[in-house]
């Protein structure tokens, strides 16, 4: 039987409440608990919806007393973290050599998601991030222009944009390293 399966069973909570209080689709929950290696975010999401530590639910063959496995897991789940935190800061900065390309700072992003196979909630905030800041930038910029406020300050504003945006990335990227998760982020995604 599975840790995950075990600890969701000792607290009395169902596979279907299990996923409306994690977010974690029943299908991914039933495939860890046939023994499945959860992913990374799901690792993290499911551990703080129990209310446990990661290491419980990875380490399931391992006692307390095996620290060879336990060093070991920890290092999977470390390795494992690292590696899905470079794919979300290459995703997140791919976007910065396209700002000043609109329709690519877009493109480029989705597509390394796609192909990197890393759909999750983090990679859709930084696509749904970039489109969302594209589509107000260009609306702002028109508005400047069309209202003739001052031709002299239509280079200013778009760089003042394009700046905006890269400290969106950035701060974003420094967020990644320290806590896994974005700094700007929004409630939903359109991706």
């Amino acid at each position: 039987m599975s840790k995950l399966k075990i600890l969701r069973e000792q607290k009395n909570i169902t596979q279907e409440e299990l996923s409306e209080r994690s977010g974690v689709s029943v299908r991914t929950i039933q495939r860890i608990e046939a023994g499945s290696d959860p992913k990374c975010y799901t690792l993290r999401i499911l551990s703080q919806t129990l209310g446990i530590q990661e290491l419980e639910l990875i380490g399931q063959r391992h006692s307390v007393d095996d620290n060879e496995g336990i060093t070991n897991s920890s290092k999977l789940l470390d390795d494992n973290l690292i590696a899905k935190n470079n794919i979300y800061k290459l995703i997140n900065f791919s976007a910065i050599p396209f700002i000043v390309l609109p329709p690519l700072n877009i493109l480029v992003p989705f597509f390394l998601t796609k192909h990197n196979k890393a759909s999750d909630s983090i990679t859709k905030q930084i696509v749904t991030l970039q489109l969302l800041w594209t589509i107000g930038s260009v609306i702002v910029f028109m508005l400047w222009v069309l209202m003739k406020l001052a031709n002299s300050l239509n280079i200013w504003v778009l760089t003042l944009l394009v700046l905006v945006n890269l400290i969106i990335t950035i701060r974003n990227a420094i967020e990644i390293d320290k806590n896994n998760n974005l700094y700007y982020k929004l409630k939903f995604s359109l991706i």
